[in-house]
């Protein structure tokens, strides 16, 4: 029972800051709101504000904003505070679709403060060095400061430990920092047969006092690691698209849930403090999932309708709202499916253990 109050506080969490976002600067904008909901499909309960219902619908899976006459949406005969979407300027209503995504980004920000403050930074300098591997026929030496990994700039350990994952066999350029001087280095990594990942041979042994970071490194840092997951999100659905993995690892809210029962159970033992790190750690990661997912110039997300927008910028004249509202119902009906395949995987999964 404690999993799925997590579960639902975590998602539902996201949610209405995501959906928050788009209402905020819809209302900054004049724009009328005709409904806020958390949740899809049957309302469970409702009340109703200057012509604005909002709403806690049945399925925990997602929330909605829906603004006046987006879409179609209508009034139903209640007096809306605010004018319809497609007469408020353009740039209002980019900012508007922009914003919900965008609110996913802060809210990721303000849990990584949470967790660097309590579990500080693990940054890319070598502790250690294996013998007969990799990173020791390259020349690296413990105390080295990684900076760049195949040019792209680093500032976590777990950066690193990433790219070397994701590159397999395929040579990694390295750039480091030693005694101040930058240096550049090849390194090939190798397989490790007992779980199936790719290594150079450094480990990163920091005590408390190295991990530890304050005042405006502790703003940095939060920042570098929203990058860092939204960097591990773009390369996860980039090896999606080029099949390196398979659709079936595609997890839905079922396979959301299980992932935070597992967690949770895991950091039960460790207290309290350890619970709310990973919690937060997971609604890091789901938060800028989502804010990216829905950035993808796809039909029915917001990036979709970003790219309508844009168009409407560049023409000087809006696209016909039929022929939009067909891609968007298009697209409505492929996520749709797309959500109806992943939740059975997911069920697949628990139920086959």
């Amino acid at each position: 029972m404690a999993t799925i109050i997590l579960f639902l506080l975590i998602f539902g969490t996201i949610v209405i800051v995501h959906e928050f976002g788009h209402y905020l600067l819809g209302r900054v904008n004049g724009i009328g709101v005709v409904e806020f909901s958390v949740g899809m499909g049957p309302r469970i309960c409702s009340f109703t504000k200057k012509g604005t219902i909002y709403s806690l619908r049945l399925l925990p899976l997602g929330g909605s904003c829906m603004f006046l006459g987006e879409d179609g949406a209508d009034a139903e005969g209640r007096e809306v505070e605010g004018k319809v979407f497609n007469q408020a300027k353009a740039w209002g209503r980019i900012a508007a679709v922009a914003a919900g995504p965008i609110f996913n980004f802060i809210l990721a920000f303000f849990f990584s403060l949470i967790i660097i403050h309590f579990c500080g930074v693990n940054k890319p300098i070598i502790s250690e060095v294996v013998a007969n591997s990799p990173a020791e026929e390259a020349g690296l030496l413990p105390g080295d400061e990684i900076t760049r990994v195949n040019g792209s700039k680093v500032h976590f350990f777990g950066e690193v430990s990433l790219d070397f994952a994701i590159s397999g066999a395929q040579n990694v350029e390295i750039e480091y920092l030693r005694d101040g001087v930058r240096n550049t280095v090849q390194v090939t990594p190798r397989l490790d047969e007992t779980d199936g990942y790719y290594y150079i041979g450094i480990i990163r042994n920091a005590t408390r006092e190295e991990l530890e970071v304050s005042g405006t490194e502790l703003i940095r840092y939060s920042a570098h690691y929203v990058g860092y997951q939204l960097k591990l999100t773009y390369k996860s659905l980039l090896m999606l698209v080029r099949g390196e993995v398979p659709v079936t690892d595609l997890a839905g809210p079922v396979g959301m849930a299980q992932i935070v029962s597992n967690t949770y159970e895991n950091a039960k033992p460790l207290g309290f403090t350890s619970v709310l790190v990973r919690m937060l750690d997971l609604a890091v990661l789901l938060s800028v999932n989502i804010g990216f997912l829905n950035l993808l110039p796809l039909p029915a997300l917001d990036g979709g309708r970003l790219v309508f927008l844009f168009v409407e910028v560049l023409r000087g004249k809006p696209v016909s709202p039929e022929k939009e509202g067909m891609v968007h119902f298009a697209g409505f009906v492929a996520l749709m499916l797309l959500m109806v395949f992943v939740m059975y995987n997911d069920i697949m999964r628990i139920v086959t253990g």
